[in-house]
């Protein structure tokens, strides 16, 4: 490379002195820009992701693995149903989600080693081991990164709030982070935070605004060159953009579904939560990620299923029967995860504490294969016995279907090339 310098690098040379870099400076970035492992990045199978994440661990004995001729200290204090797909089971709570079975992949070998809820929550969103040295980008945020917006709208949206750090832009620029709703929006009255213009601002007067601001900014941008800079930059033109289009708006707005299906999802938080997840993606956002419940049920966790289970079991399987009666199963990628599974054995509190080794995650439609049951536990859930499934495999996967390779590099801080997942192998048995 040191042979093929341009005459447009020696000019940005001059450019980067007067910033305070030095000529070994700027070559270095060059070829470490040069020597990333990149890959064009075109639309997979799946043009949107909804993931649905349910903090706390839930237990996977009591979900989506019963083992009903196990002990009945391991088998816990809940019977097991028929599913669509014969032969296979899932615990009695789940009576909607198990008419749907046929149209979904269950995976019950997926482990992983840590037994604290950060750091196995950082496993599920950026589908790396967490690194004292360097915080990890989030799956929204790469695919961010890595397509350009639809239709005026974030392609990361958190409902009803970015849920955690690990949901961020890691290393990348903070251009790449979610756009949070900061309300719920099964909340009375529900509007999304800073959507419309302010009480006595036309049209008129914003675009106005912005063209003050766009001056300033510009100004400032000759000046000094930052990511808070650019990232602002990129933030106030993607609101513009947001607020000036009416079809943008209309998607956080679930007055306009009918009441019948807003019934079947359920008026509760996880409902509102799935509808609006895809309406959005319906819309044009490509990456939606969703919070609900807590399950980190340590404690009397018959109880605890009880109250969670039901309004996330109906609002799940409405959401998978919605997708299939729109023709948008097959092009959105509705993805189940916890960040660890629950203990074999019932506790001496009647619940289940952390457990790493095996769990059960959930994929469905965008190019997956539904009505499979993936890989297996052993007789007590307390192992995988056929076809683990590791984090690195699960996300390598998910952005196979959405197109991305996940050997792709991109440049952390330092300029050190960093696999979007290292070492992840996409499952094809899981595939369409």
């Amino acid at each position: 490379m040191a042979n093929r310098r341009s005459r447009r690098d020696f000019l940005q040379v001059g450019f980067a002195g007067g910033i305070g870099l030095s000529l070994a400076d700027f070559f270095r970035i060059k070829e470490a820009q040069a020597d990333l492992k990149d890959y064009k990045t075109v639309e997979g199978t799946a043009k949107s992701v909804i993931f649905i994440y349910l903090p706390g661990g839930m237990a996977h004995q009591e979900t989506f693995d019963p083992k009903p001729y196990a002990p009945v200290e391991y088998r816990g204090p809940l019977n097991s149903i028929e599913t669509s797909i014969p032969g296979v089971r899932f615990g009695e709570l789940l009576k909607n989600t198990a008419k749907v079975a046929d149209k979904i992949a269950i995976c019950r070998s997926m482990t992983h080693g840590e037994a604290a809820h950060e750091r196995g929550t950082h496993n599920m969103f950026t589908g790396y081991r967490p690194s004292p040295a360097l915080l990890f980008p989030s799956m929204g945020s790469v695919i961010t990164h890595e397509y350009e917006p639809r239709n005026n709208l974030p392609q990361y949206v958190c409902i009803p709030n970015q849920p955690n750090v690990f949901a961020g832009t890691g290393y990348l620029s903070s251009s790449f982070a979610p756009f949070s709703l900061g309300a719920d929006p099964a909340q009375k009255g529900f509007k999304v935070r800073d959507l419309n213009l302010p009480n006595g601002v036309t049209n008129e007067r914003s675009t106005r605004r912005r063209s003050i601001l766009e001056a300033v900014n510009n100004h400032f941008v000759t000046k000094e060159k930052s990511d808070s800079l650019d990232a602002v930059d990129t933030f106030y033109k993607r609101a513009y953009s947001m607020i000036s289009s009416q079809k943008a708006r209309e998607a956080f707005d679930l007055e306009k579904e009918p009441a019948k299906l807003r019934d079947e999802y359920g008026r509760g938080t996880a409902g509102a939560r799935m509808l609006l997840a895809r309406r959005l993606c319906e819309a044009g956002a490509r990456f939606v990620t969703l919070t609900y419940g807590g399950w980190d049920m340590h404690d009397n966790i018959a109880g605890s299923m009880k109250r969670q289970l039901p309004p996330f079991d109906q609002a799940f399987a409405a959401l998978i029967r919605d997708l299939s009666q729109r023709g948008l199963l097959d092009s959105t990628l509705v993805c189940v995860a916890s960040e660890f599974g629950r203990t074999a054995k019932i506790n001496a509190t009647a619940g289940r504490d952390h457990w790493p080794k095996v769990f059960s995650v959930i994929l469905a439609g965008g190019g997956i294969k539904g009505g499979q049951v993936y890989g297996s536990s052993n007789s007590t859930a307390s192992e995988p016995e056929e076809d683990a499934l590791t984090v690195q495999d699960w996300a390598s996967t998910i952005y196979h279907c959405i197109g991305i390779n996940s050997d792709k590099e991109l440049l952390a801080p330092g300029d050190r090339p960093i696999e979007i997942v290292k070492g992840g192998k996409v499952r094809k048995e899981l595939l369409a």
